[in-house]
């Protein structure tokens, strides 16, 4: 869970750890630079199905 309006700073803070971790053991990692994942433009708790998009129009 992240709070309302800090998911950049968390991943910056994410992307920072990861690297720190990567440059303390590069082969836990096989040599593949590790990122945080990328950012989710839409969030559901409960993602309403098609049909039911369309019948509440």
């Amino acid at each position: 869970m992240v709070p309302y309006g800090t998911a950049k700073e968390i991943r910056v803070q994410r992307a920072a750890t990861l690297n720190a971790a990567y440059a303390a053991n590069p082969a836990r990692f096989r040599h593949r630079r590790p990122a945080p994942p990328k950012l989710p433009t839409i969030a559901w708790i409960n993602e309403a199905t098609p049909e039911a998009l369309i019948t509440s129009a």
